[in-house]
């Protein structure tokens, strides 16, 4: 009984923030990554109680139970955008590890030939590799250099035109770019991960990503990197709040883990994002393996849509 006790409290803690909408503290943002994995533990805990006939125990694992299959389900806007179809594009996020993944992701580049390449954890020598390797298919750029995990660069078939970047630990550029005439903003997401003493910090970074978000509503926005951050958090759904729209979700893949990609996708969170503004469809996002990276790339086909006037999105 008391094993069991155990697993229901720590469970219950974890569900018991997100039904609030909050992150808490650690260990509880870094649990929140996890949260549809935490039905293996509550069944566990009544298998045990089932064992020991401790009924108070089988109705409090039926209840954390249910909210777990609850919030489990999507979370944030879908449907399609109305207007006519004016672009597509094709767009690619990647953390590359310290730039250790560079080679792989040149290649990925050009076999699946993006539009737009969002590149996290991009340092000198991955810089360097890209200007070298894919400047004559994406000759435009917004960068911020950095060593280690600070470099980002945002890849580009269409003219950029570049925009404060989100102030942040790791480098995070944005960019206005002219997709078939049609102004589009660009910006790359990679907030410091939760870890032990830095929530707060991965808290702040996400907000000012929302502010980014906020004050973009009416244009065209893509929004995308390694958030750090799944649907089970707070910080990351009042970013969805603004009206942005996962793309993974959109074509029936919100769920499909992106790290650690060893263990993915049998297990993990889906940390790397898409997010579009209600301008744009999705048709499909395909999550790719590279060589020497603990994240999987994310591929989706967006299309663009000339806007019209309509009611709150379900």
């Amino acid at each position: 009984m008391w094993t069991s006790a155990v697993l229901f409290t720590g469970v219950s803690v974890v569900v018991g923030c997100r039904a609030a909408d909050t992150d808490a503290v650690t260990p509880v943002p870094q649990l929140l990554a996890f949260l549809p994995w935490l039905l293996a533990p509550t069944g566990l805990a009544l298998a045990i109680a089932l064992l020991t006939r401790w009924w108070a125990g089988v109705v409090w694992a039926v209840a954390v139970l249910g909210l777990l299959a609850w919030y489990i389900e999507p979370y944030g806007h879908s449907g399609e955008p109305g207007g006519r179809p004016l672009a597509t594009l094709r767009v690619l996020t990647s953390n590359v590890e310290f730039g250790q993944a560079t080679p792989a992701l040149v290649d990925t580049v050009r076999r699946h030939r993006p539009d737009v390449v969002f590149v996290e954890e991009c340092d000198p020598a991955c810089d360097a590799r890209l200007k070298e390797s894919l400047a004559t298919g994406h000759p435009y750029r917004q960068a911020v250099e950095g060593d280690g995990s600070a470099g980002s660069v945002i890849l580009s078939r269409f003219p950029l035109k570049g925009t404060a970047a989100v102030l942040g630990t790791m480098g995070m550029p944005g960019a206005i770019a002219d997709v078939r005439g049609r102004a589009v903003r660009l910006q790359l997401a990679h907030p410091m991960p939760p870890l032990p003493g830095q929530v707060d910090v991965w808290r702040r970074e996400l907000g000012a990503l929302r502010e980014v978000a906020a004050s973009a509503q009416g244009t065209p926005t893509v929004l995308a990197g390694d958030f750090n951050a799944s649907q089970d958090h707070a910080a990351f759904r009042a970013l969805l709040d603004t009206g942005l729209r996962d793309a993974a979700r959109l074509t029936g893949s919100g769920r499909t883990p992106t790290w650690p990609a060893r263990t993915a996708p049998t297990l993990g969170a889906q940390i790397d994002h898409v997010l579009v503004s209600p301008d744009f469809s999705a048709r499909d996002a395909r999550f790719l393996d590279l060589d020497d990276t603990d994240h999987r790339a994310l591929l989706v086909d967006l299309t663009l849509h000339q806007r019209e006037p309509r009611g709150d999105d379900v």
